[in-house]
């Protein structure tokens, strides 16, 4: 099953994100949408899962299974979703958080970097090997 392996490893990375993305969706669809929300939305919605595919098929690419394990690799990934987050506000013009926010939240960027190594040790891990990246 050697055809297509980067697209294979696209798809495996992008599962995970885009099923939570929809159930979070659903959920505040019901509940309604603040008017904000539509503009912030496009950054999960759009960047996040296409980035967690790139990401995965990066670490394909670049043959890290030998020297880095995929839970390392995707522990690496708050380290440039914080900052293209931030970005993205700044270009809309939006003030969800001010600089002196983020410095407050810095702190919690290893649990979420936790959270991404499990993650993506286990259940992106579990894709790969679906569909036959391991």
């Amino acid at each position: 099953m050697n055809r297509h392996p980067y697209l294979r490893a696209y798809m495996a990375g992008v599962l995970l994100p885009n099923w939570l993305l929809l159930g979070g969706l659903v959920g505040w669809t019901v509940y309604g949408i603040p008017s904000p929300f539509e503009r912030i939305i496009m950054f999960p919605l759009i960047v996040v899962p296409n980035l967690w595919g790139a990401w995965n098929t990066l670490y394909v690419a670049m043959a890290l299974k030998r020297r880095l394990p995929l839970g390392l690799w995707g522990a690496l990934l708050p380290l440039i979703l914080l900052p293209l987050g931030l970005a993205l506000q700044r270009l809309l013009g939006l003030e969800l958080f001010a600089w002196r926010d983020v410095v407050i939240v810095l702190p919690l960027l290893p649990v979420a970097m936790g959270v991404y190594y499990l993650a993506w040790r286990h259940i992106v891990g579990f894709f790969n090997g679906a569909v036959g990246m391991e």
